[in-house]
């Protein structure tokens, strides 16, 4: 799959004040880590996180996504009214119907003409989205669309926590279906992609692939759908150990596609932005695509797992930082559970510092790099 006339413009994020450290979420524990008899800094030594992020209780995913969108517009310059198509691409949503899109819409002075709808496909839905707007730009039917998506783990995190205290019942190999979790941070993401011609970075999406195995459709799950409410209370049932492996199998027979689609060479490669997960995956999966993790940006130790999230995410704050130069290749790498695969490359032209960085930057550094 290759683009000739997609360009990546910019990207707009949001980020809850709310910093919740996993000591916090262990000394909340102190029931299920005393009956079980679970040493202290257990979660983060498994997972790598420090700290995750929550919004404000009985936040709506529209909200953030407004915030995002309108930050993305505002940095870009990029006029509302130009906007062809809008894809809320995230797993939480404000309600069954009507799609989020519609309530984001209606506060952003988007035109009537605007093709609008939500997407989820866990954590891969946002490149589901971006593959489905560069598509219509591709072929000539739109000439600018916005991707965006809102996480939020409070819910899901507080409700496994109680539920892990007050099952007297679980084992210890039983909890360990609940780490995953327990690893999941809250964060909001807009990306707008552009005709070539109108564009004003010239970041150029080249294309991409998408892959997938659904033998591993039943390792990550979470609850009937026809309990999503208002007041639902999520629980999820992950097998990460063998989601983790299965994978990363997936993420590697992507990239070697990838590659061959783009005909680019591994060693040419000069920067990636993955789906964050922890750092043990992170360290496995680049052993498996051959690549250095230097190559890599992480923001998983500060933002834990946010979904759709996390790879558009950290790619905007890798622009921030100055992750990319003007010349580089870039592979953007997506996997979600199910399990799905996108990859995208993109040559990257653009000076990649903002000087709005300072005031969304989060409230604790990000760890270094490499």
């Amino acid at each position: 799959m290759r683009y000739k006339q997609v360009c990546l413009e910019g990207f707009g994020y949001t980020l809850p004040e709310e910093v919740v450290p996993t000591s916090e979420l262990e000394s909340r524990l102190e029931p299920l880590y005393r009956r079980l008899r679970l040493p202290e800094g257990r979660l983060e030594l498994m997972t790598g996180i420090r700290e995750r992020r929550f919004w404000e209780p009985n936040t709506l995913p529209s909200q953030k996504s407004v915030q995002s969108v309108q930050q993305l517009l505002e940095k870009t310059g990029f006029p509302a009214e130009r906007i062809g198509a809008l894809i809320h691409a995230s797993v939480c949503r404000d309600y069954l119907e009507p799609a989020t899109a519609c309530v984001v819409h209606s506060q952003l002075g988007f035109p009537e003409s605007c093709l609008l709808y939500d997407i989820s496909n866990a954590c891969l839905g946002f490149l589901n989205g971006v593959l489905q707007v560069a598509n219509l730009i591709e072929l000539g039917q739109i000439e600018a669309g916005i991707v965006v998506a809102t996480e939020g783990s409070r819910e899901l995190v507080e409700n496994t926590i109680e539920h892990l205290n007050q099952d007297e019942s679980l084992t210890r190999d039983q909890v360990k279906y609940a780490i995953a979790s327990l690893t999941i941070g809250s964060g909001s993401v807009a990306c707008l992609l552009t005709r070539e011609t109108i564009s004003n970075t010239k970041d150029r999406i080249c294309g991409g692939i998408w892959h997938t195995d659904t033998r591993g459709a039943g390792l990550c799950h979470s609850g009937r759908d026809d309990a999503v409410s208002h007041n639902m209370r999520p629980l999820m049932r992950t097998d990460s150990e063998a989601l983790m492996h299965a994978g990363i199998e997936v993420g590697r027979q992507a990239f070697d596609r990838l590659l061959d689609s783009l005909e680019w060479d591994r060693d040419q490669l000069d920067k990636t932005i993955c789906h964050q997960i922890g750092t043990t995956h992170r360290k496995l999966m680049f052993e498996a695509l051959q690549l250095d993790l230097s190559l890599d940006f992480p923001t998983v130790q500060y933002l834990g797992n946010t979904g759709s999230v996390a790879m558009p995410i950290t790619a905007a704050i890798a622009q921030e930082e100055g992750f990319f130069q003007p010349g580089d290749q870039i592979a953007f790498l997506g996997i979600g559970s199910g399990i799905n695969s996108v990859m995208l490359g993109v040559e990257w032209q653009s000076s990649s510092v903002s000087l709005e960085s300072k005031q969304r930057k989060p409230a604790q550094s990000p760890l270094p790099t490499s």
